[in-house]
């Protein structure tokens, strides 16, 4: 199986400063992470993903320190190099920042930057959230560095519970000429009926919109294993709701190590799809990443 890998990260705990990962433990949705508190580089993940023939990814920024984007940027060029992965480049920004412009335009003009990821203040519940909170997607401080992204070139990730996802549509609405991508499959923490009602509605909400695409990852529930017998259902009403086209598989390695290896993740994956058309598996596996992520695999062979 060919794999261009979505949504991965590498980190050298020696050489980056990653608060959440050096510092007091966050509050995080698989419980605890001390596991991945170790370096992750290029050589692990083709170590993990050895069954299959990994062509590419994409490394999504890691929560760097936040006073210095631009250093990502900087090392992961020295990391593709040096490794050849990843393929392309997701970088941090903040987009309600007065250093907003200038960060993104720095990123707009570095080649393997395709674009960048802020997570928007999210609300703890669906009855929480609050329209135009400072910080979130309705935030006009926040909307005024979203604005700047496709003159820049860049595409938005977006990593926000489902509950946000009307927000989101409304704002891939308001700027229709920048791609993005739902990270995570809306994250879909909640499988009772009542959740998953809900999660299905949101996503029908922002899947209306052509600009809006998903990474389908980042499926694993606290305490419990990756299986594919667990995951059908979320996979498979994604792929109903966006289309094949728009949607992607993904590791979020090494962060889903947690619940799963790769082996079993990517399998689970194709064992959920085999009832698909090849082209359309291929799209699924490897096209529509390098496609979204404007990715010349042939240029990076």
């Amino acid at each position: 199986m060919r794999i261009l890998d979505a949504h991965q990260h590498f980190w050298d705990l020696s050489a980056n400063y990653l608060p959440w990962l050096a510092d007091k433990p966050v509050n995080f949705r698989y419980g605890n992470y001390d596991a991945i508190k170790r370096n992750y580089m290029p050589e692990d993940l083709r170590a993990d993903a050895a069954e299959f023939e990994l062509v590419g990814s994409v490394f999504i920024e890691t929560e760097w320190n936040p006073e210095d984007p631009a250093g990502e940027v900087a090392w992961v060029a020295g990391v593709r190099d040096t490794s050849g992965l990843p393929s392309v480049m997701v970088a941090q920004a903040w987009l309600d920042r007065a250093d907003a412009p200038d960060v993104l335009a720095g990123h707009g003009r570095t080649s393997f930057v395709r674009g960048i990821r802020h997570k928007p203040k999210a609300a703890a519940a669906p009855t929480d959230v609050m329209k135009g909170a400072p910080g979130s997607m309705g935030d006009p401080a926040w909307r005024r560095g979203y604005a700047l992204l496709a003159p820049n070139g860049l595409s938005f990730d977006l990593q926000t519970p489902w509950w946000h996802l009307a927000e989101a549509a409304d704002l891939v609405q308001a700027f229709p000429e920048t791609q993005l991508i739902l990270n995570h499959t809306g994250l879909p923490a909640d499988r009772s009926d009542e959740g998953l009602a809900g999660w299905r509605e949101a996503m029908r909400i922002l899947a209306r919109n052509s600009n809006a695409a998903v990474k389908i990852s980042g499926l694993g529930q606290r305490g419990q294993r990756w299986s594919a017998d667990a995951n059908r259902g979320v996979v498979l009403d994604t792929i109903d709701i966006f289309g094949i086209d728009r949607c992607m598989f993904a590791s979020n390695f090494p962060v889903d190590s947690l619940v799963g290896d790769y082996r079993t993740i990517f399998s689970g994956f194709a064992e959920i799809v085999s009832d698909l058309p090849a082209a359309e598996q291929e799209k699924l596996f490897l096209g529509n990443a390098a496609r979204i992520y404007r990715i010349d695999l042939e240029e990076r062979s």
